[in-house]
């Protein structure tokens, strides 16, 4: 009866040894090596539609490390990225947190609120919007998905559509003295890590939120004077890069359009393929997209 007893309690002593080795992998992977996602709107339609499951490599971009306590409990958050394989590029699909959780006017991290969208524009990048399409200064290649921003173009220019569709034309940085519109949109320069800015209204109006975070102090606009905190400033340089990310379906996508820039911190991973769909009315598998290489 003895041998029995001990017999049984190696047989738990290994059985919970390898329990232990095999919630390790599993942590170590959803930390450093991949993560899945899904897809619950239609605001990247065509690409990704609602139903799908996506799985990201995060050894491209590089994985991020960061404290979860912080993360949770809202304090000032340092977010370390791992050499990665690439670097994000333009018209990349990537999982990102979304910059503005809480407040509209200060950027927040949310460690459970993410979107996926297409990456439009990089750091240094000069972008403006023109009747709906996205043009990037200096670069000849398609922005964003075309067929939708030509979609967009048709119901830009007809009030009815409009209104049927439900298109809200104001747009980021909300700001009157600008009268940039989902139509015709910019210049926008997009920060670059150690680039320098002269303060004017239009940038103040553009980079506040961005200026706040980096310093964690207030910017004020007094006059034509910029004060941050008690600081008279004439420039700012920035200390972060940041990206403009919009969906693919331009007509109902919430996105940069519409509350700004996301930091590179906040950038999660390049969406690689869908690795699960399903038909969001019955449930059942849409076989169709399965192992589809999302570009």
């Amino acid at each position: 009866m003895k041998i029995k007893f001990q017999h049984c309690i190696e047989w738990l002593y290994r059985i919970s040894i390898i329990a232990l080795i095999g919630i390790a992998l599993y942590f170590i992977g959803i930390i450093f090596l991949f993560a899945s996602f899904s897809i619950p709107s239609s605001s990247m339609e065509p690409t990704l539609i609602p139903g799908d499951n996506v799985l990201v490599l995060k050894w491209q971009y590089g994985a991020r490390v960061f404290n979860i306590n912080d993360a949770i409990d809202h304090h000032p958050l340092k977010i370390h990225r791992l050499p990665g394989t690439t670097t994000i590029k333009r018209n990349d699909i990537v999982v990102f947190n979304f910059p503005y959780p809480e407040k509209k006017d200060s950027i927040g991290f949310d460690v459970l609120l993410y979107y996926i969208k297409r990456c439009i524009a990089l750091p240094g990048d000069s972008l403006y919007i023109k009747d709906g399409f996205y043009n990037i200064a200096g670069y000849d290649g398609v922005s964003g998905n075309r067929k939708k921003q030509l979609e967009l173009k048709r119901i830009l220019n007809d009030s009815l559509l409009l209104k049927i569709n439900g298109v809200s034309m104001k747009t980021f940085p909300q700001d009157s003295a600008l009268c940039w519109t989902l139509k015709n949109f910019g210049p926008l320069y997009i920060p670059e890590k150690g680039k320098t800015v002269r303060l004017s209204h239009k940038e103040y109006a553009l980079y506040k939120n961005y200026i706040e975070w980096e310093q964690r102090k207030k910017l004020y606009e007094q006059g034509s004077a910029f004060l941050l905190n008690d600081s008279v400033i004439t420039e700012y340089s920035f200390l972060k890069n940041y990206y403009f990310m919009a969906g693919d379906n331009a007509i109902g996508s919430n996105d940069s359009r519409y509350w700004g820039l996301v930091p590179e911190e906040y950038i999660v991973e390049k969406v690689w393929r869908i690795w699960k769909s399903v038909y969001k009315m019955s449930g059942r598998i849409n076989r169709s997209r399965i192992g589809k290489k999302i570009e």
